[in-house]
């Protein structure tokens, strides 16, 4: 069996015990981690193809993205002073005009920002399904494959449009019998289950003001007869939260609960306003939390109690959001940025520590996707996902401790990055695709779009 040995890196492992090592090794054989540990590596070891010696870096697991909506890759830097609902009546008439190959596009940009800075397993909800533009779902499934990171795809779905009260137009959202046909068709084409696997899928509706009782309810129970995972957008904003109650009659935990979607196989979206009821429910059934920090704050949206979420033990990830939320597009600055965030108000310099907001990219991460005993942390046995961030340079060099460098100071570059063992970017590059024709062709797909959007 190949194997990669990495020497001489400071190692946080993220493991139960968050074991870190000050100088340590880790060995890859194959696509596991077979050791991590202090010192070097263990002598004599066969089938060594690569030895890297990783003085003046950290090794972590790699990210573990919860959360995102690839298609606004092409949608940046539009709507900068609204609202959640605003934006979303802003932005829905161009995004009811994409197509296949407009998405596969943002994809392959969505996908190379979030892989340069860390990002192993990635996520996305779509949602927008217009009719008659190709196989948006495949687009994405396909742009994961080519640029080689593992990936979970939410197959999202609307059936509520502006005729029924909701925010989309009618031409972009499905019928509930063919949003729960679709979806099951997705699951059965492309969902591996295995231990080692690259690709996932969930059943996603997209959220309580934009789909019908019935497609929540009848996705919930298929995901379940399917065995996967169920994704949605929850209590994001105090507007979702005075819809629920005018609507239903009740708060959106309440109402999520009522309709089967509350459980260990259901994570959701923001969870920004939610009270200690909300939080109570979330840990008695084991529902995790996507974590948007940036996207939250760009549409002021508020500040999730991710501290109590934690105290409470729900599990909890971060989440790069919609690129036209979070114009960044990546995954690491989310690690400063949730513990910042969370830190606003009086005496609150505890409310979360450096280290919890590396577990919140990795290891929780993982939770939230379902896959916490194959990534998420380094230890024998694990799929070998893992990044080396190099801290050597002029923005960390003056911070003694690895982990307070890579979250607190400067976006640190990538020098390695392995999903299932094999090398995504070195030298902080991609590997697997010419960023500069991404680049291009994200840019033309994006000046198509806007015409296309104009002439209506």
């Amino acid at each position: 069996m190949n194997r990669i040995v990495i020497e001489n890196c400071a190692v946080a492992t993220v493991d139960a015990d968050d074991t870190e090592y000050a100088s340590g090794h880790l060995v890859i054989a194959g696509n596991r981690v077979e050791s991590v540990g202090a010192g070097p590596a263990p002598g004599e070891l066969e089938g060594v193809v690569r030895r890297i010696d990783g003085t003046g870096h950290l090794a972590t697991p790699g990210l573990v993205n919860t959360h995102h909506h690839f298609y606004q890759w092409l949608t940046r830097g539009l709507a900068q002073d609204c609202n959640l609902f605003d934006w979303l009546v802003a932005l829905y008439p161009t995004w009811a005009r994409i197509d296949e190959d407009m998405v596969h596009a943002a994809a392959r940009g969505s996908l190379a920002m979030m892989a340069r800075g860390g990002v192993t397993t990635a996520m996305d909800h779509h949602y927008v399904f217009p009719r008659g533009t190709g196989d948006l779902l495949g687009a994405e499934i396909r742009a994961a494959r080519e640029l080689g990171v593992r990936f979970t795809a939410a197959r999202g779905s609307m059936d509520r449009g502006v005729s029924d009260g909701g925010l989309p137009p009618d031409f972009a959202v499905e019928t509930t019998e063919g949003a729960l046909t679709a979806t099951e068709e997705a699951i059965d084409t492309h969902h591996d289950g295995s231990f080692d696997s690259m690709l996932q899928i969930a059943v996603a509706p997209c959220s309580p003001f934009s789909v019908s009782t019935d497609l929540l309810r009848e996705g919930a129970v298929l995901a379940r007869r399917k065995g996967v995972r169920l994704h949605t957008h929850g209590s994001e904003t105090v507007e979702e939260e005075k819809f629920c109650h005018e609507l239903f009659g009740m708060g959106p935990t309440d109402y999520f609960e009522s309709t089967g979607w509350l459980g260990e196989d259901v994570w959701m979206a923001h969870c920004v306003h939610m009270n200690d009821a909300d939080i109570a429910a979330f840990a008695r059934t084991g529902t995790g939390v996507a974590h948007c920090p940036s996207s939250n704050a760009r549409l002021a949206a508020g500040i999730a109690r991710v501290p109590d979420l934690l105290a409470a033990r729900v599990p909890v990830g971060l989440g790069v959001d919609g690129t036209a939320s979070n114009e960044s597009g990546e995954l690491h600055t989310e690690l400063r940025n949730a513990l910042l965030v969370n830190r606003l108000g009086s005496h609150r310099e505890k409310a979360l520590t450096v280290r919890q907001a590396l577990r919140l990219g990795t290891y929780g991460g993982a939770q939230v996707l379902g896959r916490q005993d194959q990534i998420g942390s380094l230890e024998p046995g694990k799929l070998a996902d893992l990044v080396l961030w190099k801290l050597d340079g002029i923005g960390h060099s003056t911070i003694a401790d690895p982990v307070a460098a890579l979250v607190l100071g400067a976006a640190a570059p990538v020098t390695l990055s392995l999903v299932n063992g094999e090398p995504v970017v070195e030298n902080g590059r991609l590997l697997t695709a010419d960023e500069d024709t991404i680049a291009r062709t994200a840019r033309d797909e994006a000046h198509r779009l806007a015409r296309i959007a104009a002439d209506g």
